[in-house]
């Protein structure tokens, strides 16, 4: 069996070698102990990169302004970056080989599909997860110590759509539609309980298959019920889709979609088509005080930090502020520390977690879709 009571020394005396190294080529070493790995992990490849694309700017706007400030405990932040594209088999390995790396948190992932299997890795590894996206009540219900996350749930943003459907589209004909992902099955389920809980009822409701170009049947099977509002449990690409073929078709229908609408990515597919389509969403952060600074930053580089990139971005903030707080990195302390103290300041204004590692605070309200850009009602 290997002498572990040995290698402290050994470490000692290599890291000692590399410096020596390092001065007599001109240069110093810096400590592989003196940086904090932590990770990013979302799309960041697929139909759906534009949410790993977003996950990505604000995770690494927000390494970049903790280590100009001087990192965490006197460390500086190192950005490891997973793409899971959704996948919930390719989410796990990524999680193991995130887990390898030795990384202490990671800002992720989008899809709910991915952030449940991955988070049992975590938890195991001993890795703190904060997802800005994943608003799947599974994800927190069913999950450990580590699981977190900064945006809401998908059973209160459900409960506003519904509530919506049944209040403004009572005398019309509503279809709901749903991509059979841990996400949109999910929220779809939570509209249609909460629009029967008004007294309303779809004409409508049935699954479609994802990453499809042609959704021209399946629009066919609405115009036919006659339907005159058609909510979309699923993703952009597919909303996007849709909506277009629903107008090609003559169909004069209100597409109402959840927060996975949010990229302009959702325009660029479904165009002129997309005018007047409704989504829940929190907030525009990008409106909020606490955020100005940083929207500041992201509109100096010509970016708009749209949809998820703040929530990406507050993450990683808070993960920094409760380390500082009780100075460790520890993960377990970490995330006894996140749900022990309430109101940790944040782009999105303060945050508190309850127990379960859910958001205490926010809600969701409608947005609307018009000329290329989306504004809140």
């Amino acid at each position: 069996m290997l002498n572990r009571s040995i290698l402290p020394g050994r470490r000692n005396g290599l890291l000692g070698a590399v410096a020596t190294l390092a001065i007599l080529l001109g240069g110093a070493a810096m400590p592989a102990s003196a940086q904090i790995h932590i990770a990013v992990a979302g799309p960041m490849t697929g139909e759906y990169a534009a949410f790993g694309a977003q996950l990505k700017a604000g995770a690494e706007q927000a390494v970049a302004d903790l280590n100009k400030a001087g990192g965490v405990l006197g460390q500086q932040l190192v950005l490891d970056t997973g793409d899971d594209a959704c996948d919930p088999k390719q989410a796990v390995s990524v999680a193991n080989q995130l887990a390898s790396k030795g990384v202490k948190m990671v800002d992720g992932h989008f899809c709910s599909g991915s952030s449940i299997p991955a988070s049992k890795v975590y938890s195991e590894e001993g890795i703190l997860q904060i997802s800005p996206g994943s608003t799947n009540p599974k994800y927190t219900d069913e999950g450990s110590w580590n699981t977190f996350r900064v945006c809401g749930r998908d059973d209160n943003q459900g409960k506003v759509a519904g509530d919506y459907l049944a209040t403004h589209f009572k005398d019309e004909k509503i279809a709901i539609l749903n991509d059979n992902s841990a996400y949109g099955r999910g929220l779809a389920d939570e509209t249609m309980k909460a629009l029967h809980a008004k007294g309303g009822k779809e004409v409508l409701a049935t699954a479609y298959t994802p990453g499809e170009k042609d959704y021209s049947s399946l629009v066919s099977r609405l115009k036919l019920a006659g339907v005159t509002v058609i909510y979309v449990g699923g993703y952009h690409t597919e909303a996007g889709l849709i909506i277009r073929q629903a107008k090609e078709q003559g169909m004069k229908a209100t597409l109402v979609g959840g927060d996975a609408l949010v990229t302009n990515e959702f325009w660029n597919i479904a165009g002129d088509a997309g005018t007047g389509t409704l989504m829940t969403f929190p907030p525009d952060p990008r409106l909020m005080k606490s955020a100005a600074d940083v929207v500041k930053e992201f509109k100096a580089k010509n970016v708009d930090p749209e949809g998820y990139v703040l929530y990406s971005y507050a993450a990683v903030q808070v993960w920094a502020d409760a380390a500082k707080k009780i100075k460790s990195i520890n993960p377990r302390k970490v995330a006894a520390a996140l749900k022990a103290s309430g109101d940790w300041p944040s782009v999105l204004g303060p945050i508190s977690f309850d127990k379960k590692g859910d958001t205490t605070g926010g809600g969701y309200v409608f947005f609307v879709w018009k000329n290329g850009t989306y504004a809140q009602m």
